[in-house]
């Protein structure tokens, strides 16, 4: 199955998701294939889920009314989870989109991957680890859209006689120590990078991002970077060289044991 022909089913929380990212979320299912299925679940008499209504009609996604059954609680995620099995068996994706922040959705992902099925997964980060390591692929909503500095925000000019802005300040992506310091991190990309090594000790990049993908969620902008190889580069804990078309990697501490360091 091919990324062009995939099938994904696109479950939505709107409960628990802005309105303002569905349309970077169907871009970035868009490349891994067509979310032929867009449902969006909520008690949509709430004022709080008023302006998801250009939402749903701009982006063609259907909404799903559940009423609240009990006060200070919704019954939107258990809807979710008995519509995405009935998908499961019936319709039968190759992949399903869940818009959540919600742990709860956890067993459900499980479930999901266990019978085959690819589960992207997209929440802020404040969503649990458990609901983002569960997933085949987990973004966080803030890292949808950011531009990459300064000079890509198109803003209105100041009206004449308002002061003028105070420059922003261009955002900076992790350095190494930064990167380093995350030990999960760390440990991901140095078992991948050593299980996809040639006989040579270097490791073709895109073997190593296949390698991360069979063990973890894993997405590169989730560390401030859009490229899997500028993550590799800024972390430092890698050589890289190019080799034709493909990059190949080799963990510094294999480099300084062949010298003797």
């Amino acid at each position: 199955m091919t990324t062009q022909n995939a099938r994904i089913a696109l479950l939505i929380d709107a409960d628990n998701s802005p309105a303002a990212k569905i349309d970077l979320i169907l871009a970035e299912l868009a490349k891994l294939g067509e979310a032929n299925i867009r449902r969006a679940y909520g008690n949509w008499k709430k004022n709080e889920l008023k302006g998801w209504e250009k939402v749903l009609h701009e982006c063609a996604i259907r909404p799903i009314q559940q009423f609240d059954v009990s006060k200070g609680k919704n019954a939107t995620d258990m809807l979710i989870a008995i519509d995405a099995m009935d998908l499961l068996y019936t319709d039968r994706p190759d992949a399903f989109g869940i818009v959540s922040s919600d742990a709860d959705f956890t067993p459900l992902v499980m479930h999901l991957r266990a019978k085959g099925a690819t589960v992207y997964g997209f929440g802020a980060k404040k969503t649990p680890e458990p609901f983002v390591a569960a997933c085949s692929r987990f973004l966080y909503l803030e890292s949808l859209g950011e531009p990459d500095d300064e000079s890509e925000v198109d803003e209105p000019a100041p009206a004449p006689g308002a002061p003028a802005r105070k420059p922003r300040a261009a955002l900076k992506k992790p350095v190494g120590t930064e990167l380093r310091r995350d030990a999960r991190l760390v440990s991901l990309l140095r078992r991948a990078v050593d299980g996809a090594a040639g006989d040579d000790g270097w490791s073709n990049l895109s073997a190593v991002r296949a390698q991360i993908a069979n063990q973890a969620s894993f997405d590169p902008r989730n560390h401030g970077f859009k490229k899997f190889s500028d993550l590799i580069d800024a972390i430092g804990l890698f050589d890289s060289e190019r080799r034709g078309q493909s990059i190949h990697v080799r963990d510094k501490r294999q480099a300084k044991a062949a010298r003797g360091d």
